[in-house]
Formats: structure tokens, C-alpha cells, sequence
């Protein structure tokens, strides 16, 4: 089969998101977690174009089975400090992440996983769903930001929207707005560059 063929077979349009936002508001469904989120993209102003396929749980099942969906995509960190500071990691899905360094680029001390159960409690998304579009349940702005700097230059940039079967393709703009719109400052990183110097742990 073509490999454009094998794209159209797993990625299916979501037409008319702004109308979908509505139907779910008028009670139809409450079952969907990106419904928030599309209703504060469409208060920004910020056009969007999303894609269902069989939920993705790695960026190895990504890179089989999305296709020729074109622009950028990404890996997402959620992970904790030993003092307690929480991180969503945003690179993109090729960068190089080291995590015994990982805390030196962030200016924090040494870093872990977050655990499942702290994800869903902050982000609430499950993993393999995890996105930058999740910041939006941090009503407590408990999550600090670091984003890839090949992202926050790229142009089109592609995320689950709180779910793993349907990506989401934005502009980088559009996605520094959304974030700002939150009241986030993303921490922007060449993680591609020397390292800075060690943060005390």
C-alpha cells in the first residue's frame, strides 16, 4: 500500500471542531477532556486542524502510524524534582534528552518521573496522553514549562489534545499564545547547545 494511502487509513479529519465544541456544551456528551480546550482556542482566535487515528501511546507508535502528517512533532517529560517542583518537558521528538542533565538546563535540582497518579491529579491527562494543551488543567499553575527551542521556532507543530487518538496541528505562534493566555512563561531551551552550569541540588 502507498504510504500516502496507509496516512489517509489512519488519520480522519474532526471537521468543524467549533460546531463539535458546541454540541458537547449542549449536554450531548461531556465525555470528551479536549472540549475546554477547544472552546479557549476558539475565545483566542487560534485556528487549528485535528486528526483522530488509534490512540498512540509513544512516539514509536507516532512514527508508525501517523502517516504523512506534516510539520513537527514532540516527546512530552512530566517530572518532579527532588524538592518538589514539577516540569513538563516539551522537545522535539528527535532531541536528545539526557536526564542525569536534565536539571542543569532547567536550573533545578535532580529530576525523576512524576508518578502517574501526580500526573492526573495536575495535568489531568493519563499518560500517553501528555501535551502541552494539558496546562490548561493546572488551574493551580503548580507546572513549570520548558519547551524545545526547535518547537518554539518551528511553524507547524503537531499534540495530542488531552487525548492520545486525535492529534492536533497548530502554529508555534499560535501555540506561545495559548500558553501566554494561561499565564505561563515558557522556559525556551536549544537542548542541542553546551549545557549551563549545574544548579546546587
Amino acid at each position: 500500500m502507498p504510504k500516502s494511502d496507509r496516512a489517509d487509513a489512519n488519520l480522519r479529519p474532526v471537521p468543524n471542531l467549533a460546531i463539535f465544541a458546541h454540541y458537547i456544551r449542549k449536554g450531548k456528551s461531556m465525555s470528551d477532556p479536549s472540549t475546554v480546550l477547544f472552546d479557549q482556542l476558539a475565545k483566542l482566535g487560534i485556528e487549528t486542524t485535528t486528526h483522530e487515528h488509534v490512540p498512540l501511546f509513544t512516539v514509536e507508535d507516532s512514527q508508525k502510524l501517523r502517516g504523512d502528517l506534516p510539520g513537527l512533532h514532540s516527546k512530552n517529560l512530566f517530572v518532579k524534582d527532588k524538592k518538589g517542583a514539577m516540569w513538563l518537558v516539551v522537545a522535539e521528538e528527535e532531541t536528545e534528552i539526557r536526564m542525569n542533565h536534565l536539571h542543569k538546563r532547567l536550573g533545578c535540582a535532580r529530576l525523576s518521573f512524576g508518578k502517574p497518579e501526580l500526573l492526573i491529579e495536575t495535568l489531568g491527562v493519563k499518560p500517553g496522553s501528555v501535551t502541552p494543551f494539558a496546562l490548561i488543567n493546572d488551574r493551580e499553575r503548580q507546572v513549570n514549562l520548558a519547551l524545545d527551542a526547535k518547537l518554539a521556532r518551528g511553524d507547524v507543530l503537531n499534540f495530542h489534545p488531552l487525548r492520545n487518538d486525535r492529534t492536533t496541528t497548530i502554529s508555534s505562534q499560535d501555540l506561545l499564545k495559548f500558553i501566554d493566555s494561561l499565564g505561563y512563561e515558557a522556559l525556551v531551551i536549544d537542548f542541542d547547545a553546551e549545557s549551563e552550569p549545574a544548579a546546587p541540588n
